[in-house]
């Protein structure tokens, strides 16, 4: 069973929402259902999977400019803040500590909402440590 978690953190790199989807799903639907429930902010940070023109007008709507690379096989080439996109290590780093709760990273439960659940319980816990 493969599954993808779509996460949404702070500037920190603290967790803050989380939207699971079936892993042969494309990233466009964890960012068009975290899309309405972002929280007001000056920049996002994502990786090439999320790099779609609706997706980027879309943050443009809600007064956040986007630092999302360009696909390979985008046609013409799309400019982003490089300085500012290696900050996106938080996000990794966030998703390590994730896996350091045994549970999570053998995916011990099989229901995608018991482990949604399980990374609910390790993501409260590091947002407050």
């Amino acid at each position: 069973m493969n599954t993808k978690l779509h996460a949404v953190t702070d500037a920190k790199g603290r967790p803050i929402r989380f939207f699971m989807t079936a892993g042969q799903v494309s990233d466009y639907s964890g960012a068009a259902a975290l899309l309405s429930s972002l929280p007001a902010a000056e920049w996002l940070l994502a990786d090439r999977g999320y790099d779609a023109d609706w997706f980027r007008e879309a943050l443009k709507d809600k007064g956040i400019r986007p630092c999302i690379p360009g696909r390979k096989s985008r046609g013409k080439a799309i400019s982003y803040d490089k300085r500012r996109y290696k900050r996106r290590n938080r996000i990794e780093i966030m998703f390590g500590r994730l896996k350091d709760w045994r549970r999570i990273a053998t995916r011990y439960d099989r229901c995608p909402k018991v482990f949604l659940s399980a990374i609910a319980l390790a993501a409260t816990v590091m947002f407050w440590l």
